[in-house]
């Protein structure tokens, strides 16, 4: 990911992957669009209590699925009104 915004010509002090993983978790929880710990699952973080995280084997599937929807028509929506910014090379 980074290559590939490096190549799109964004500088390192300008934008990385792990911003977009930022966004969506913002986004996400300012939205209710899941819970908490569903998002952070989704994005693959571990529990910072790690006795917790040791025994919790939660996948959420099901919710992890509504809110990977939540996103697609959050995108569509963007896209339909016009506000998404087009990167050029």
């Amino acid at each position: 990911m980074n290559s590939a915004l490096r190549r799109l010509g964004y500088a390192n002090s300008d934008h990385v992957g792990h911003g977009f993983r930022s966004a969506f978790s913002t986004l996400a929880n300012e939205a209710h669009a899941a819970r908490a710990d569903v998002i952070e699952t989704a994005l693959n973080h571990m529990d910072e209590d790690a006795v917790r995280g040791t025994y919790n084997d939660a996948a959420y599937h099901e919710q992890r699925r509504r809110l990977s929807q939540w996103w697609a028509d959050y995108l569509d929506e963007l896209r339909g009104f016009g506000r998404v910014v087009q990167l050029r090379a």
